[in-house]
């Protein structure tokens, strides 16, 4: 950014910024009021500080089962970590097990974005539970708010491949992305400003933050050079994968790379993908769900500056005066890829943009079962319906990763896996996930191993309707109905209880949006391997009529010989035929988009 283009923004920042742009810019890098907040007996905290609040990880709710007329909120925290790559050390796990016995709702939860949440947190526990983290080897910082989110990679701890390398580069794209003037309040904040926590990057990491001060990538504030005092117009996400590998769902990200590596797994260069983002709001035709385009392979050495110059870019040029148009999706379909590619190499990347490299084609792989991680060294993946820890089985795997020092890995698909498990354990750990009633992780009910919901209600607020505590019974449903039918082949389902997306439904090849009480859009259309975008058929389907509803369209599916995937059925039909088929199933015609 120019020295003219630094004064103007910082003219604009004093004069015409939205109010949410205006908060960034007085909270002193996500400092105030959150400090003062902190100390006084208020259960809950003011709009002000709770939009700050999410910078540090932290979403305030309440209790929609417990609301009733006249009587205060229910009110409590939801905490979600920073852990590149799903990555949980065993310390890291058993401090979070025990807070959330103890200062939590009793149950942790593995999200889509490879990290723990925490539910049910009292206001006033906050500051003990995000300290334990930090000292338990853990974060939360920007792991929500406005700001570059957890850093995707594929989970499996293969010692070999391109897998080591993509999760280091996940890693360190966590901490070049991580805000400079925001970590020391972070740190005043949950852990009296103790230094000894911050962040150590590695070599190239620090070379590649010592570049964000270069002309472009530079804000104008030597705050925070990267960021600058208002940070981004929106949540921004980043992902990386290998060849072929797509348990990150890649082209849902605002920046999606394919690492590839030699023979001895250096990294060689990447394939880069801009612009995806599934967020959407009901009857706001200019909001949408978006799949990244292609922008082109960048070498090893240029790709942590391609990384923040992409960043800078979409913090000067996304739209900060209206927020539901704030997503880097937007810009790029607003501009095109050809004006982005041009803006990025003439104004921010000094390096070369080439040709996209070949790639297989792409797999949603999970890791469910035993697979060997390298000679002599096990890992385990074990499928969590919602990613939901809570009970017996969450104690049970307490204990084994206590009693083994195990590491976990979070999925993409919100399962998880125990890593490092030596030849000489793995029978042992076999019989303790044998007592938990998990006999045969790699093979979980064909609908329930990819099917994804958010958690909706009783406590987010953006629920319109239920998600993530009917899943099974709705999975039930569906199985008795492909059972009925006779179809063997199985479908990649998701599940919202509003269009923000947190389930990733628009890649589904079937899923349900909630639009209404116990009314859902209906979607289809995705494929199996997270390529393509659904589209919406019907817009308030009762739940009641799904089966009714989906019966001529599986029934068509069955007639076709079931070799193609549900999704690819629904897209080789067309829109036309599928609205035929929905319609003979009694959908009133005015539920039709």
């Amino acid at each position: 950014m120019s020295q003219s283009s630094v004064e103007s923004a910082t003219e604009s920042t004093t004069t015409r910024l939205p109010k949410a742009e205006q908060r960034k810019l007085d909270s002193h890098h996500l400092r105030d009021p959150l400090l003062d907040e902190l100390a006084n007996d208020l259960p809950f905290f003011s709009e002000d500080a709770l939009q700050l609040l999410k910078f540090h990880g932290s979403y305030q709710q309440d209790d929609r089962d417990k609301r009733e007329k006249g009587k205060d909120k229910t009110w409590q925290m939801m905490l979600r970590l920073r852990s590149p790559a799903g990555r949980i050390p065993a310390q890291l796990f058993l401090a979070m097990d025990d807070l959330s016995n103890r200062l939590g709702d009793g149950s942790l939860r593995a999200t889509t974005r490879q990290a723990f949440q925490m539910h049910g947190i009292p206001k006033g526990d906050l500051k003990e539970v995000i300290g334990t983290i930090v000292e338990n080897m853990g974060s939360t910082l920007a792991a929500c708010g406005d700001i570059n989110r957890n850093v995707m990679a594929p989970a499996a701890p293969y010692a070999k491949g391109a897998y080591p390398a993509a999760r280091q580069l996940a890693d360190e794209i966590a901490d070049v992305l991580s805000p400079e003037a925001a970590e020391s309040s972070y740190l005043d904040l949950w852990i009296d400003g103790d230094l000894s926590y911050r962040i150590r990057p590695s070599r190239s990491v620090k070379a590649a933050r010592l570049r964000q001060r270069d002309a472009g990538v530079f804000s104008g504030s030597d705050d925070e050079p990267l960021y600058g005092d208002t940070y981004l117009p929106r949540k921004f996400k980043v992902a990386v994968t290998v060849p072929g590998d797509n348990s990150v769902d890649l082209l849902t990200q605002d920046i999606g790379l394919v690492a590839f590596t030699d023979a001895a797994g250096a990294l060689l260069g990447c394939n880069v993908y801009v612009g995806g983002g599934m967020g959407r709001t009901h009857n706001k035709e200019e909001t949408f769900a978006r799949v990244a385009d292609p922008l082109g392979y960048v070498a090893a050495g240029d790709v942590l500056d391609l990384v923040q110059s992409i960043l800078a870019l979409q913090r000067d040029h996304g739209d900060r005066q209206i927020r539901r148009h704030a997503r880097m999706k937007y810009l790029l379909h607003d501009k095109g890829v050809s004006w982005f590619r041009t803006e990025l190499t003439q104004n921010y990347f000094r390096g070369e943009l080439k040709g996209l490299r070949n790639e297989p084609k792409a797999k949603l792989s999970d890791y469910l079962g035993w697979h060997r991680q390298q000679p002599g060294v096990w890992f385990v993946g074990i499928p969590l319906l919602c990613g939901r820890l809570e009970g017996s089985f969450k104690a049970g795997l307490r204990d084994i990763v206590d009693r083994y020092q195990l590491e976990l890995r979070l999925t993409p698909n919100q399962d998880v896996l125990l890593c490092n498990i030596g030849s000489a354990q793995r029978n042992s750990v076999r019989d303790a996930l044998s007592d938990l009633g998990m006999q045969m992780p790699e093979a979980p009910p064909p609908l329930a191993r990819h099917a994804i919901a958010c958690p909706a209600l009783p406590t987010c607020g953006l629920a319109i309707t239920e998600s993530e505590r009917i899943l099974p019974k709705v999975l039930e449903r569906l199985d008795a109905q492909l059972s009925r039918l006779e179809i063997e082949k199985s479908l990649l389902f998701r599940m919202t209880g509003c269009p923000n997306g947190c389930a990733r439904p628009y890649m589904a090849e079937l899923a349900l949006v909630g639009s209404g009480v116990n009314q859902y859009q209906l979607w289809l259309g995705g494929s199996a391997n997270l390529q393509r975008l659904a589209k919406p058929f019907l817009q308030r389907m009762p739940l009641d009529e799904l089966e009714s509803t989906l019966e001529p369209l599986l029934v068509s599916w069955k007639q076709a010989g079931g070799r193609r995937g549900f999704g690819d059925h629904v897209n080789r039909l067309g829109d036309e035929r599928v609205a035929e088929l929905l319609a003979a199933a009694h959908a009133s015609p005015s539920t039709r988009p």
